[in-house]
């Protein structure tokens, strides 16, 4: 197994696209990116820590590509919108892709790249992160799986 862990505002939606895919075996919700180990979600959502929203994927790369991920990632927020996706509006929420390795840093920029030339977004900048892991802080067990426990829909619109 193999993890991957992104950022494209609220993580409930995040979680909910990527656990919906063959070859991912776990989605968690939590927080990364910030500057203090303030890790509860109303510290997050103040906006004071600097941690984003994020989703660690856990998933089992002989039958989901990192690749295939980012696609899924690209096209399930809008990355050209600076610290907001739709309602939400902070740094909590920004676009990110925290690498894990080498191999995906280099593969994040490379369909970053990509998106950015199809002309997709030709009229605006791809704002997305593509930065270091950092310490993953598991969010409250409330958050995990929310949508579902909740018998609530998607909050994300697929681009």
């Amino acid at each position: 197994m193999a993890l991957a862990t992104f950022g494209a505002g609220c993580f409930w939606g995040v979680e909910y696209f990527f656990r919906e895919i063959n070859g991912v075996s776990n989605a968690t919700c939590g927080y990364m990116g910030g500057k203090d180990s303030a890790t509860t979600y109303k510290e997050v959502k103040s906006g004071a820590t600097g941690h984003a929203e994020v989703v660690q994927v856990e998933f089992d790369p002989e039958v989901v590509s990192y690749n295939e991920l980012l696609e899924v990632f690209w096209k399930n927020h809008n990355p050209t919108t600076l610290n907001m996706q739709g309602g939400d509006i902070g740094t909590q929420y920004r676009s990110t892709i925290f690498f894990h390795d080498k191999e995906q840093k280099a593969q994040a920029e490379t369909s970053k790249l990509a998106l950015a030339r199809s002309g997709k977004w030709s009229q605006r900048h791809i704002v997305t992160e593509v930065v270091p892991l950092q310490t993953f802080h598991v969010a409250e067990d409330y958050h995990q799986n929310y949508l579902e426990k909740n018998n609530l829909p998607t909050c994300h619109l697929v681009y």
